[in-house]
């Protein structure tokens, strides 16, 4: 595409092409060079370029930008192709009354365009390097905590700057998805700092998030936002209290609801109207993979309360049970209606190989699936009427089953 492009041969291309890097520029330009200087690099991290356009000096910029124009414009192009043909399936889902669930991670790479153009907004010292990392504190799974890594922002920086850089990314983000899922939702109520040098989380320490004056002001400019709260981990009385006060929905996930407390909020007994309802979560195993391997003999007996007697299928009754909560929207994996195991899992957190590589085979979706979801809908009062999502968007309930894909 690119080499059509460049020599003239879709000339279609270059109004609308023009138009998108001109409507995107506050960040479009920045990764385009980024993505540039990284190809010239060899794909070296950003703390190993010359200190010109490591330290992003005008004149080694400018330089950078005319040397490599070509590079430049090459990613950007790619960017807009992106936005086109995802515009085109959104549209696609859209006409079937299918919203798309996306995400935001809370913290960014350091590898990435958004520190490199920004340090300013994170905590790095004179020559870029990470002062202090994220991470989570020990806990009863890890006695020295997980060291993430990614830099921590410049909370009171953000803030004397209207908080511009976090509107910024929930709008370009809400033109690719329809609701966003806010990942480690705690931590804008508080979050784990981590000195740098350390090798572990252990040696961290409680600082306090921006709290409700970051969506506030995202808020003030972009109007009420579809937002899903992931709230799982360590989550305490204000972090359920900044969720409530924005009134968000959080997450309760099905796999977790089983041990020796009454009070579990991921127990269905517990759920509250305004939440999200789970078999499992992309760092989930399947259920089926979870009934065959993961789950102990305590989590086996206390799904068998919820059980309808001689069902024999666990893992459907798994689906059956969240959509029959009293959740106001229910998300089930693919990979549960069509009773896929371990195999099918899609994520294993604290491991790299392996991850994100599942995929639905063709001709997986028979009509005998298709049936048996709609039954289940149907039984569980959660079939609506197909509309246009635009004409659902509006509306609590349009539709409390919804598939949920990610994307970032």
């Amino acid at each position: 595409a690119w080499e059509a492009f460049r020599a003239g041969r879709a000339p279609e291309l270059r109004a609308p092409f023009d138009a998108f890097r001109a409507r995107n520029a506050a960040w479009l330009d920045d990764y385009a060079l980024f993505r540039a200087l990284r190809d010239e690099t060899g794909g070296a991290c950003w703390i190993e370029w010359e200190p010109g356009v490591r330290l992003r000096r005008p004149r080694a910029l400018a330089q950078a930008r005319e040397r490599l124009a070509d590079s430049v414009e090459r990613h950007a192009l790619a960017q807009f192709l992106f936005d086109r043909q995802w515009g085109e399936l959104r549209a696609h889902a859209h006409a079937r009354g299918v919203r798309i669930v996306g995400d935001i991670p809370i913290f960014v790479a350091y590898d990435s365009a958004d520190v490199w153009a920004h340090p300013e907004l994170f905590f790095l010292d004179e020559q870029g390097r990470p002062e202090v990392v994220s991470g989570v504190p020990p806990d009863y799974f890890s006695a020295t905590g997980q060291r993430w890594g990614n830099p921590l922002y410049r909370w009171e920086v953000m803030r004397e700057r209207g908080f511009r850089w976090w509107i910024e990314r929930f709008r370009r983000t809400l033109e690719l998805v329809d609701v966003v899922r806010v990942d480690h939702f705690r931590g804008f109520e508080a979050y784990w700092e981590v000195p740098a040098a350390e090798e572990t989380a252990l040696n961290g320490a409680w600082r306090p998030g921006p709290g409700t004056a970051l969506f506030e002001a995202v808020r003030r400019e972009l109007g009420d936002l579809p937002l899903i709260a992931e709230d799982l981990g360590l989550i305490t009385p204000e972090v359920e209290a900044l969720r409530d006060g924005l009134g968000l929905p959080g997450m309760r996930v099905l796999q977790f609801a089983f041990g020796d407390d009454d009070e579990n909020p991921h127990l269905p007994a517990n759920y509250v109207e305004n939440s999200v309802a789970y078999t499992g979560t992309h760092d989930n195993d399947t259920s089926r993979g979870w009934l065959e391997n993961g789950a102990s003999a305590g989590e086996r007996e206390g799904l068998g309360r919820l059980v309808r007697p001689g069902t024999g299928d666990e893992g459907w009754e798994m689906v059956r049970i969240v959509l029959a909560s009293r959740a106001r929207f229910a998300i089930v994996p693919l990979q549960d209606v069509l009773g896929l195991g371990s195999e099918a899992r899609m994520n294993v957190p604290g491991t790299v190989d392996g991850n994100w590589a599942w995929r639905l085979p063709a001709g997986a979706l028979t009509g005998e699936a298709a049936e048996r979801l709609r039954e289940v809908t149907r039984a569980t009062h959660r079939l609506h009427d197909v509309a246009p999502a635009s004409a659902t968007a509006g509306r609590t309930r349009a539709s409390t089953h919804e598939h949920s894909g990610e994307h970032s």
